[in-house]
């Protein structure tokens, strides 16, 4: 895919929001459709329904969950919520699949961590899934450390956690 040099250096605004708002809609239906698509029935019932989660989990003083939307439309977004007193989870992390590879997500993870260290956590933790190979190599080049061994197949792993201290 070509890129254009306006596409180039153009960054997305990184805007906090409610999960209920219509600029996290895509976000959630995305990560339904293609956690399914690549889960299947082992954890479509977990991801069914992204909303699920309690939205106050998301909110602070404990959570955000930012959109990152470029002309307009959601291109990348995440979230955080308090996993202890001092480690913000990061949770749905998404790029569009027709903005992928682009930064995005490193600028999405980025954005949170700047606001986890603002509220006061020292370290965050994450899992990923076994068949999202794309977010384990974010994690690893955003210095995110692997809690668990490398040399495993992934399916044999199962969930992938990560933690990186701020």
């Amino acid at each position: 895919m070509t890129t254009t040099r306006a596409e180039a250096v153009a960054a997305p605004q990184l805007l906090v929001v409610h999960q209920n708002d219509p600029l996290a809609a895509p976000l959630l239906d995305e990560l339904s459709v293609e956690y399914n698509t690549r889960y299947g029935r082992r954890v479509a019932d977990e991801y069914r329904n992204l909303r699920a989660y309690p939205a106050e989990e998301f909110e602070p003083p404990g959570g955000v969950l930012i959109v990152a939307p470029l002309g307009g439309v959601p291109v990348a977004g995440g979230a955080f919520r308090q996993y202890d007193s001092t480690t913000a989870e990061l949770k749905r992390i998404w790029t569009a699949s027709a903005h992928r590879r682009r930064g995005y997500g490193r600028l999405v993870v980025a954005e949170l961590e700047r606001i986890a260290t603002q509220r006061g956590y020292a370290r965050v933790y994450l899992t990923t899934g076994w068949r999202q190979p794309e977010a384990v190599g974010l994690y690893l080049a955003t210095g995110y450390t692997p809690l668990y061994d490398l040399s495993l197949p992934a399916e044999e792993i199962g969930r992938h956690p990560f933690e990186k201290q701020l």
